[in-house]
């Protein structure tokens, strides 16, 4: 476990300097991982000049009348759904997004059963995370929103960390911040 905290911090850290290095911000909307992600960004010293927030909306009705998530897709489909980690990530970015960083919010969710129990049909490590790239990225990636499957496995203590842990890399790799 301390060696996946130690990523985690490290990736978070990339992130964190990259975007500051070219004027971008961060938002993440979270579910299952329940504040893990915000936590591995403000654990930076220094994050707040990139991070911006977090809105935890663990409860599904949360997602809609927080992150306006369609709530007709939730009903649905239910929380644990690759476009409602789209719409999260996207809707938690315009949330946070003030007049000054106008294109340039970079929108994280997360969403899925950390167990011990499966939701319905969808088992325990079942995870869905989403990207909304800002306009910023518009000349260099072929599209601005990203969803990610994961099928993890172990306690719900280590999906939830995993889960944070694939969030920053698979960020690291669609922004090239790992290239540096």
């Amino acid at each position: 476990m301390e060696r996946l905290d130690a990523e985690i911090s490290e990736l978070a850290a990339q992130i964190l300097r990259w975007c500051g290095e070219r004027g971008l911000k961060i938002a993440c909307a979270e579910s299952l991982t329940g504040g893990l992600l915000a936590n591995a960004f403000v654990s930076v010293p220094g994050a707040s000049s990139v991070f911006l927030g977090s809105a935890v909306t663990y409860d599904i009705r949360a997602k809609a009348s927080v992150l306006h998530v369609d709530s007709e897709l939730l009903r649905r489909e239910g929380a644990v759904d690759p476009e409602v980690a789209r719409q999260m990530a996207r809707r938690t970015a315009q949330l946070f997004c003030q007049s000054q960083d106008e294109g340039k919010v970079i929108g994280l969710s997360t969403t899925g059963v950390a167990g011990p129990d499966p939701d319905g049909e969808k088992p325990v490590g079942l995870v869905y995370s989403g990207v909304s790239l800002p306009e910023f990225f518009k000349n260099y990636e072929s599209s601005l929103e990203y969803v990610f499957k994961l099928e993890l496995r172990g306690s719900r203590q280590i999906i939830r960390r995993e889960t944070v842990r694939c969030v920053l890399q698979n960020l690291r790799e669609l922004t090239g911040s790992s290239q540096e």
